[in-house]
């Protein structure tokens, strides 16, 4: 037997408005609300969630683990310009000017990249 993720934890001040822009962002849904947290999963209710915990003290440095994203049926160039007409930021966290991939911050500036080869891109090389 091993271990499993089932859910990603993200702190917010404000659960809800980041929980909608995860939910915008990946296509998912809010599966549960249980007083300052909110759970969102995809639609077919496969694993991991996210829950996003609303807490008194804003960010305040860089995350030590984020979520790395890949375009899906799509371009990665229009999935920047669609992570940032969400709300995504672009942010430096010292990764450079010659990196492959774009490193953002959701609404409340926990960081996550977005990668330069699509899922599609991935699948074909196997």
């Amino acid at each position: 037997m091993t271990s499993r993720i089932v859910t990603i934890a993200i702190d917010a001040s404000d659960a809800e408005v980041v929980a909608a822009f995860w939910c915008d962002v990946l296509g998912w849904r809010v599966v549960e609300r249980d007083g300052d947290l909110v759970s969102i999963g995809a639609e077919d209710a496969s694993w991991p969630t996210i829950d996003v915990a609303a807490v008194p003290e804003g960010k305040v440095v860089k995350n030590r683990l984020h979520l790395d994203l890949r375009a899906d049926g799509t371009t990665t160039r229009a999935e920047l310009d669609r992570l940032l007409a969400l709300g995504a930021r672009r942010v430096d966290v010292g990764q450079g000017t010659d990196v492959p991939w774009v490193v953002l911050a959701d609404p409340e500036g926990n960081e996550f990249c977005l990668l330069p080869r699509t899922v599609q891109d991935v699948t074909d090389d196997d």
